[in-house]
């Protein structure tokens, strides 16, 4: 095996985004292997594109992208003569192709009918997914790749340990823990996104209840609640959890870079939910 071909393996099984650099053209008399190929993480490089000033370059670029956040490829032409350090003529054009860079850090409360057809969707998305319930016996033998089983006696422990930025879904069997995840949430107000399942009669029983403690309006617009996307219809968990992932999904496109508080509420870049939802 390529050593780049491993050390992508073993990057994208570690969940730390990198970018493959590949030589896809040689035009002139240069050393270089058309299909040459190194893969540069944040911290390291793997394999070579053949060394020198343009190998350099190219990790400036790449790690660019990374910091960036970059999801596209790019192509990149680069004529071998002085402004490369290079004595001979001819050009290289580099392909640059981002992998596994992470776009939410998710955070999903119960592991219920919901909750199981949900987080194996979460996993197949670039995403890194935190699974917290405090019933062990809940959760699949099989934990999908990416994502971090918690069990914890004390779920709304957990809230103080979340990226600021995270994506949190609150799908709990308890109505009164799920209401005291909700406050505690509101309460730090540094996600990116926040959905409560339930229908519209629990969202105004929460409300008047956060009220209560003395959250205003401004905070409760960043909870969805019926989360999910309206068009999405049906109540199986399968269909709930598509609804969701779909939201998410659109949540992040929109706010595309921006992994912290500053962004739209979600009430801004989706229609409202008309559905009513089944407790997890």
């Amino acid at each position: 095996m390529n050593y780049w071909l491993s050390a992508l393996a073993d990057l994208q099984n570690q969940g730390l985004p990198c970018v493959l650099v590949t030589i896809i053209e040689e035009q002139g008399s240069t050393p270089r292997n058309a299909g040459s190929k190194m893969v540069i993480s944040a911290t390291g490089t793997f394999d070579t594109i053949g060394g020198g000033h343009l190998e350099y370059k190219a990790t400036q670029i790449a790690r660019d992208m990374l910091a960036g956040g970059q999801q596209g490829t790019r192509l990149e032409r680069f004529s071998l003569g002085a402004s490369l350090g290079q004595c001979c003529g001819g050009a290289t054009v580099l392909l640059f192709e981002p992998m596994g860079q992470v776009q939410a850090q998710i955070a999903v409360f119960g592991a219920g009918h919901v909750g199981r057809a949900l987080v194996p969707l979460l996993a197949s998305l670039p995403c890194r997914v935190r699974w917290i319930d405090s019933r062990e016996q809940e959760f699949p033998a099989l934990i999908p790749e990416g994502v971090r089983k918690i069990v914890s006696e004390e779920p709304l422990e957990e809230i103080d340990h979340l990226p600021v930025g995270c994506y949190c879904v609150v799908m709990t069997h308890n109505h009164p823990l799920d209401l005291e995840l909700t406050a505690a949430l509101l309460k730090r107000n540094d996600f990116a996104y926040f959905g409560l399942i339930g229908s519209k009669t629990k969202r105004v029983k929460f409300e008047h209840r956060l009220r209560e403690r003395g959250f205003d309006n401004a905070a409760l617009q960043r909870m969805r609640c019926p989360m999910g996307l309206a068009e999405v219809k049906g109540k199986l968990p399968a269909e709930i959890a598509i609804s969701i992932a779909g939201e998410i999904i659109a949540t992040y496109n929109a706010n595309f870079g921006q992994h912290d508080a500053s962004v739209e509420p979600i009430a801004k870049l989706l229609p409202a939910s008309r559905r009513s939802q089944a407790t997890n």
